[in-house]
């Protein structure tokens, strides 16, 4: 009798101890989730230097001899978040002509990561326009069909990291203009850009296109 109370009870503490390791770790993940929700948004700067970032789309790391600097800058800050893609990667911007950072477009698209371009369709037609590069490497891209701009300039990766700001992915917007990023991994802001890039992404469905406006 006395030995089958004592199994009882260690049976009851076990069951007890699990539910509060289930709890704890129930209350750990909403600590964590909310402690990175406060993290401070990341900021970058430019014009930023004259940088190489070609070392860090090499498949393992290597060294660049050219005569540009490797320093860190804006630049290579923005062009390492890009490459840190490991599902999806959706960009939203007007106007995409800098071959550094749509160099990590394609480098990211090349490991198998689901890569979903947005851009402007009077921009993404001038001299020096990325569109073509991506398109030839099996990118899909959607643009707008009217006369208005489609002006967003923001990226989302892994439906987690919110990239935007005010600037262009341009080699003027990098290393001329005045411009900034804001880096964001609070869940609520970057969930509105997910749902305006989703809202975007069917609007600008080829099949949507009317090719023959009426008269």
């Amino acid at each position: 009798m006395i030995l089958t109370v004592i199994s009882a009870w260690r049976s009851l503490l076990a069951v007890a101890g699990l539910s509060l390791t289930v709890e704890g770790l129930y209350y750990l993940i909403r600590y964590l989730k909310r402690f990175r929700e406060r993290r401070p948004p990341q900021v970058l700067f430019f014009p930023a230097p004259v940088t190489c970032v070609r070392p860090l789309l090499l498949s393992s790391p290597g060294h660049c001899n050219c005569s540009r600097s490797h320093r860190e800058s804006a630049l290579s800050c923005l062009t390492r978040l890009l490459l840190s893609a490991r599902r999806s990667l959706d960009v939203c911007v007007f106007t995409i002509s800098s071959v550094e950072l749509s160099s990590s477009v394609l480098a990211v698209h090349g490991r198998g990561v689901r890569v979903r371009v947005i851009t402007d369709s009077d921009y993404m037609a001038l001299a020096g326009s990325q569109v073509g590069a991506f398109r030839r490497a099996g990118i899909e891209v959607r643009h707008d069909q009217d006369a208005n701009y489609m002006h967003h300039k923001f990226a989302v990766i892994d439906g987690l990291i919110l990239i935007t700001g005010s600037l262009n992915w341009s080699a003027q917007g990098i290393f001329g203009n005045k411009e900034n990023v804001i880096i964001i991994k609070s869940t609520d802001v970057v969930k509105e850009f997910i749902e305006e890039f989703e809202r975007l992404w069917n609007e600008y469905d080829p099949s949507n296109y009317s090719f023959s406006p009426k008269s």
